[in-house]
């Protein structure tokens, strides 16, 4: 049960443009593609006993107006009771940047599973969503299919377990994904989330 309280904050995600002859939205397209699917830390929690076998589902909605993707995570075998449910909206920031906007959402029970039908999102406005501020994640392409990112420094409150802030590193890749989330007290002290590396996300389905 510790552990689990520890898994309670998993942002992740997102970021750059590479100088190759790529345009915008190609770039734009290849991230927001990466990140779609269903993943789990299945591999890496049957090695290390210090990572749960958590599921990671990330399906587009609303089409037409933008990059937004559902967000759902679980214990792997408590899909009916996630932990976490978000969306995330990817936009250009710079020239060379993305920035993962993460948003709460309102009566969030009510979406549960709904990463399986995008039409249940067709009545939820982006008026109705909260913005978690200073939470956003920039990630820059390092590859092809490779981006890495991070929140700012200190910028994402956490009030989970004693935690001041939080800080999440990502690392994308074109089959999986790994998310590294802290919390640290006002003294920097770690009070949740994994000690010994990022999870590991596995995808499992497009």
């Amino acid at each position: 049960m510790k552990k689990l309280i520890l898994l309670l904050f998993i942002p992740l995600m997102f970021g750059c443009i590479s100088s190759d002859s790529k345009t915008e939205n190609d770039v734009t397209n290849e991230l927001f593609e990466l990140m779609q699917g269903s993943f789990d830390s299945k591999n890496q929690s049957l090695t290390d006993s210090n990572y749960y076998d958590i599921t990671l589902h990330m399906y587009p909605i609303w089409d037409n107006k933008g990059n937004f993707l559902y967000i759902e995570q679980s214990v792997s075998t408590m899909q009916e009771k996630p932990y976490r449910q978000r969306i995330y909206e990817i936009k250009k920031s710079s020239d060379s940047t993305f920035t993962s906007i993460i948003y709460k959402l309102p009566n969030d029970s009510l979406f549960v599973g709904a990463w399986r039908d995008s039409s249940l999102f067709r009545d939820l406005k982006k008026s109705e969503l909260k913005r978690l501020e200073g939470c956003e994640v920039n990630l820059k392409k390092v590859g092809r299919k490779h981006y890495l990112g991070t929140t700012k420094e200190k910028s994402c409150s956490s009030v989970i377990n004693g935690a001041l802030y939080a800080n999440s590193e990502v690392e994308i890749f074109n089959d999986k994904i790994i998310s590294w989330d802290r919390g640290f007290d006002i003294n920097d002290n770690q009070m949740w989330g994994a000690t010994n590396g990022g999870y590991v996300f596995n995808k499992i389905k497009d």
